[in-house]
């Protein structure tokens, strides 16, 4: 599978959600100063000298079970603070959150609707009913930066799956 187009599209949701972010700041009040930032990685595990090694290399084309890395930037360019910051990412539909990703991380299941820990998520099963949702289910992640500070840069990730 090319992931160019896939890879595109992801850094492209990354930038309007920066985008939105300033516009739904500016309707409540100064837009925010914080810039984002996104890439894609993929990872290999190599055997070197009977040691397992994790090696990052740019997705030109992924295979179904493949590793990725994503990862989000984010950098205060302003002179005040900025506090609970969110960073909300979709995740490209071809790929699926891995479970370790998923656990301790506040997540949705239906776009962007509501959010939670995966173990407490719902989702309809194939007859109707209810049940528990999987890391396989999750459409966006998110994570609530405390503080910022001026000049202030850091990175949140998470690791995908190619379905």
């Amino acid at each position: 599978m090319n992931l160019s187009f896939l890879i595109k599209s992801w850094v492209g949701l990354v930038a309007m959600i920066a985008m939105a972010g300033p516009a739904l700041a500016a309707a409540q009040s100064a837009p925010t100063p914080v810039t984002l930032k996104g890439d894609v990685m993929l990872e290999k595990t190599v055997t070197e000298n009977g040691v397992n090694k994790v090696q990052l290399s740019e997705p030109k084309v992924v295979i179904p079970g493949d590793h990725l890395l994503f990862t989000t930037r984010y950098q205060n360019e302003g002179t005040q603070a900025v506090t609970n910051f969110v960073v909300t990412n979709p995740l490209p539909a071809a790929v699926a959150l891995s479970s370790e990703a998923a656990a301790g991380t506040e997540v949705s299941v239906d776009g962007g609707k509501t959010w939670g820990l995966l173990a407490a998520l719902k989702v309809a099963g194939s007859e109707g009913a209810q049940r528990a949702a999987t890391a396989g289910d999750v459409t966006h992640i998110r994570w609530t930066i405390p503080a910022i500070a001026p000049g202030a840069s850091g990175e949140v990730q998470y690791h995908g799956i190619v379905r």
